[in-house]
């Protein structure tokens, strides 16, 4: 039998094993499509856990009854999240040094970041100066609303406590999380160490006291012993604190 020259040094297939040839390449090729598919998969599952790692995370200030919600971004440093916002609870009474945002829908000039003055008043455009200390972002906002009635038809108007800095306390030296913590109901000396995440083991039990500021600015001295108080006695040293009181823990 003579062989066609182009067929010379090479193996002629029959139609069953040309067949069978077309279907292992099919199955490669699909494999191929299979792998890829599954890693671009991969990919993309690497690239939305990255993206939710970078996310702002969201906490719970330690704060017990006056509970403020916080918003965190990037890493924390020793001494715990640095918040960037401050967000203070519903019945929170508003005080001077508070910064509140004040929004009035489709009223962009009347909508704004405005600070509580010393004497508890703030500044808006047409109402002018409007005593907001002692009520809450609620009522503040019932009185905008009212008010703004003689200039702007149906206010709508939403008010935000927005940097709360009026009842505060401060405490520092040797407690796990030093700062200024904001004031809540009948917080008493105690609590303000809980607050700070406790004493340090070397702290001084018997030396702490609290700074008050009096009216003629002149501060007094209250020492507060730790170890006589959490035995139940000399009881009167755990104090209410009041705004702007120091707790001092050497």
């Amino acid at each position: 039998m003579t062989l066609n020259p182009l067929d010379q040094g090479m193996n002629v297939l029959n139609p069953a094993q040309d067949e069978h040839l077309d279907e292992f390449a099919e199955d490669t090729v699909v494999d191929v499509e299979v792998s890829v598919r599954v890693r671009v998969h991969s990919i993309a599952s690497c690239l939305v856990l990255v993206l939710l790692m970078n996310q702002p995370a969201v906490s719970l200030a330690p704060h017990g009854q006056n509970a403020l919600v916080t918003i965190t971004a990037g890493a924390s440093d020793a001494g715990g999240a640095t918040p960037d916002t401050t967000l203070a609870r519903p019945d929170f009474v508003i005080g001077p040094s508070d910064v509140l945002a004040i929004s009035v829908w489709k009223e962009p000039e009347l909508s704004r970041s405005v600070p509580v003055r010393p004497d508890g008043r703030i500044s808006i455009p047409l109402l002018g100066d409007l005593m907001a200390s002692g009520l809450t972002a609620s009522e503040l906002q019932r009185v905008i609303k009212q008010q703004l009635r003689g200039y702007v038809s149906n206010p709508e108007v939403t008010v935000i406590v927005q940097d709360v800095k009026s009842q505060q306390v401060n405490i520092f030296g040797e407690v796990a999380k030093p700062g200024s913590y904001v004031l809540a109901k009948d917080m008493t000396v105690l609590d303000a160490i809980g607050a700070a995440g406790g004493l340090k083991d070397f702290a001084k039990l018997k030396k702490i006291y609290v700074l008050r500021a009096g009216k003629d600015g002149a501060r007094s001295r209250i020492a507060f012993n730790y170890k006589e108080v959490i035995k139940g006695r000399n009881s009167d040293q755990n104090i209410q604190l009041q705004p702007r009181d120091t707790v001092v823990v050497p």
